[in-house]
């Protein structure tokens, strides 16, 4: 049942990506790069938790050895709000910044994209960037500064991609910034980061690489989505599956089968951190170009509508669903109800998570995947489902009218849904074994 190409349909995609440069202690050589930047002024941007850890201080003493000038921001919040976002953004209007470096996890990285935006474009009203329906998802044509992203944990691949996400507090829901515009001029990802990063974080931030390569791999092909822009600045970052992404997004999902679970059993275990950082980009690379679609669609309103659940081992002062779960609890609902459109893809999937095909039918895909990620995330003792994080069956209206705005990337879904199709992915994910 593939879908008829439309006749306004795309003909064409584009790889957009950062630069990336990998390697244990490549951090120490981040002096160096600002200074063959010539920054004058640098705005150094973390949270609270990470400025007294090693990353962060590893950071400071290649700054300091290279004499670098740079402003401290560590007031960035996990899992960023709109409010959250403006604080940095007046930070860096007022610090008059020549370059930028993210030391942080995604809630950091997107952070500091928005801040450089919109330090650059000082007359920008906040929304005229935020993606449409809800901002106005202008196109950015000011040039940016130089921004280094950081990473410290093995999650959202935010140093390679375009995009920006925080919650929209007045309407209770995540949305972003996407555009090819933001994305870092370097990703510098050194493995030795990630040993700081506690059990249930490598966990969450694990699951969200997961997600990013599966629904990458099985988003709408970019041929068959529409409109077809009238001119290449209106092309979205996230464009559909392609042959480009396929080939991250598989790769990173043979990485994640191999070494999540003992990334998470063994804090000690090196070689494993080290392949799930890597993962972490390389699924970045696959999703920032191909797009996400209805895991990371309907995990905004569960994160955005977090009533009393804290999360362990997020050491925060406010509520919240951290990102890879509420990506991941989905994920078993979506693909057994998206397996229809691309059986073939869902199956090569739940093969590599170890799933045994062989006696497979084509049309069991969807409930085979599901099933296998169900043992995936049993074996890893996560919450059993959105009940479990503080969700009833009274709140699934709320959570669909969350997801309709996601336009961006639910359109991204190989199978279109109704609201009813939403209720009841909704409905099957408030208990997962």
């Amino acid at each position: 049942p593939e879908r008829p190409p439309l006749g306004n349909a795309d003909y064409a995609f584009e790889m957009a990506i950062s630069n990336i440069r990998y390697g244990e202690g490549v951090t120490k050589e981040i002096g160096m790069d600002l200074q063959n930047l010539g920054a004058k002024r640098v705005c150094l941007m973390t949270d609270q938790n990470l400025s007294q850890l090693p990353p962060v201080k590893a950071v400071l003493n290649s700054l300091a050895k290279y004499g670098i000038n740079f402003h401290m921001y560590d007031n960035v919040r996990v899992e960023p709000t709109d409010q959250s976002f403006l604080d940095a953004i007046k930070f860096a209007k007022k610090g008059d910044f020549d370059a930028y470096v993210a030391v942080g996890g995604g809630s950091v990285i997107d952070t500091c994209k928005a801040a450089n935006l919109y330090a650059a474009s000082p007359t920008a009203d906040f929304l005229d960037y935020v993606n449409a329906p809800i901002g106005k998802g202008k196109p950015v044509t000011v040039p940016l500064k130089p921004l280094i992203a950081v990473p410290t944990t093995a999650g959202t691949g935010s140093e390679t991609t375009g995009v920006a996400i925080f919650d929209f507090k007045e309407l209770k829901v995540k949305t972003g910034i996407a555009s090819r515009a933001i994305k870092p001029t370097l990703g510098i990802i050194d493995p030795l980061h990630t040993l700081s990063m506690p059990e249930r974080i490598v966990a969450n931030s694990g699951f969200d690489v997961l997600c990013h390569a599966l629904e990458s791999y099985t988003a709408l092909p970019y041929n068959m989505r529409s409109p077809c822009p009238s001119n290449p600045i209106h092309r979205p970052a996230y464009q559909g599956s392609n042959p480009i992404s396929d080939v991250w997004a598989l790769h990173a999902l043979h990485i994640v089968a191999k070494y999540l679970k003992r990334a998470i059993k063994n804090p000690e275990d090196r070689e494993a951190r080290a392949n799930m950082h890597l993962a972490s980009a390389f699924a970045g690379i696959g999703f920032g170009n191909a797009g996400v679609h209805l895991c990371h669609g309907m995990s905004y309103p569960i994160s955005g509508l977090v009533k009393t659940y804290k999360p362990k081992d997020y050491n925060v002062d406010h509520a919240l669903v951290p990102h890879g779960l509420s990506v991941v609890l989905t994920s078993p609902a979506v693909f057994a109800f998206t397996a229809q459109i691309h059986p073939e893809r869902h199956l090569k999937a739940a093969e590599i998570l170890g799933a045994d095909i062989r006696t497979t039918r084509i049309k069991d895909a969807g409930l085979i995947l599901a099933d296998t990620l169900r043992k995936f995330l049993f074996d890893l003792n996560v919450d059993d489902g959105l009940a479990a994080i503080g969700y009833s069956s009274t709140d699934i209206p709320a959570l669909v009218k969350g997801t309709l705005p996601q336009e961006r990337v639910t359109k991204l879904s190989p199978r279109p849904q109704t609201e009813d199709d939403l209720s009841a992915l909704f409905e099957a994910s408030m208990k997962l074994y």
